[in-house]
C-alpha cells in the first residue's frame, strides 16, 4: 500500500505578524497558523462587536472595553512573530517544510509599526477603562467629560 505525503504548507513569519497586527482581534493569525480554537476567538470577537451596536457610542461601551484584551493580544503576538528568530519560527511552525524562512527589514518594519500603533491603541483603551471606573465610583461627579 502506498502512502501519500501531503505537502507541508510553509508559513510566513511576516505575514503572520501583519495578520496579528491588522486582524488580531478576530484571530486571523490563529487561522493562518493552524491553531486549534481559532473559531472561539473569532466567535467571541464577533459577538462583542455585535453587542457594541446596542450602545449609542460603540467605542464607549462595555463590550468594546472587553475587546481591549484580544486587541492587546493581537499586538503582542504581532511583536512576538516579527521579532522571533527565523530558525525558531521554522522549528515551531514550519517543521518539515524544507524551506528556510529568511526575513529582513519586513519583520523589523512590522515590529516598529506594531509598537507605535499598538501602544497608542492600548493607551486609548486604558484611558477609557479608567474613565469608566472613575465614573462608576463617583469620582468624576461634577466634571464634564
Amino acid at each position: 500500500m502506498k502512502q501519500f505525503n501531503t505537502p507541508v504548507r510553509h508559513r510566513s513569519k511576516v505575514l503572520a505578524a501583519w495578520l496579528a497586527f491588522l486582524l488580531g482581534v478576530v484571530g486571523a493569525h490563529w487561522w493562518y497558523m493552524g491553531r486549534r480554537g481559532a473559531w472561539l476567538l473569532t466567535a467571541f470577537a464577533l459577538v462583542m462587536l455585535g453587542l457594541t451596536r446596542l450602545y449609542p457610542v460603540w467605542w464607549d461601551s462595555p463590550p468594546f472595553l472587553i475587546l481591549i484584551v484580544p486587541i492587546a493580544a493581537g499586538f503582542i503576538e504581532a511583536l512576538v512573530f516579527a521579532l522571533m528568530a527565523d530558525e525558531k519560527f521554522d522549528a515551531k511552525y514550519n517543521p518539515g517544510s524544507g524551506i528556510a524562512t529568511r526575513t529582513g527589514w519586513n519583520a523589523v518594519i512590522a515590529a516598529i509599526v506594531t509598537t507605535f500603533v499598538g501602544g497608542s491603541v492600548l493607551m486609548f483603551g486604558i484611558a477609557l477603562i479608567v474613565v469608566h471606573v472613575y465614573t462608576a465610583m463617583g469620582w468624576l461627579d461634577g466634571y464634564v467629560l
